[in-house]
């Protein structure tokens, strides 16, 4: 078992940065791909960004080019830079990872993030 704990979340005005960092609470237990997923009042939980443990990364078509999602296995803690934010990405954020040769999912509590005009 594993706990993920994000954190970096708060209020901006649009067209500033966050950086999201999300850690797990054991640093030896193995997790393959790790996400960040967000969820707006109203809507769907979406895909934001994913990252595999050789570092090959996918995003989700309206954050390409402003988000950034890194990771550092030493720590297992995955990072989300986010720049040129928009009042659309207000939201709350979540941590995702998948427990190594599993389809075992972990998820963070998330953090709030709030674009202002």
């Amino acid at each position: 078992q594993v706990q993920l704990a994000e954190s970096g979340g708060g209020l901006v005005q649009a067209g500033g940065s966050l950086r999201l960092s999300c850690a797990a609470s054991r640093s030896n237990f193995r997790l393959s791909v790790m996400a960040w997923y967000r969820q707006a009042p109203g809507k769907q939980r979406e895909l934001v960004a994913v990252i595999t443990s050789g570092g090959v990364t996918n995003y989700g078509d309206s954050v390409k080019g402003r988000f950034t999602i890194s990771r550092d296995n030493a720590k297992n803690a995955v990072y989300l830079q986010m720049n040129s934010l928009k009042t659309e990405d207000t939201a709350v954020y979540y941590c995702k990872g998948r427990a190594w040769g599993s389809e075992l999912d972990y998820w963070g509590q998330g953090t709030q993030v709030t674009v202002s005009s």
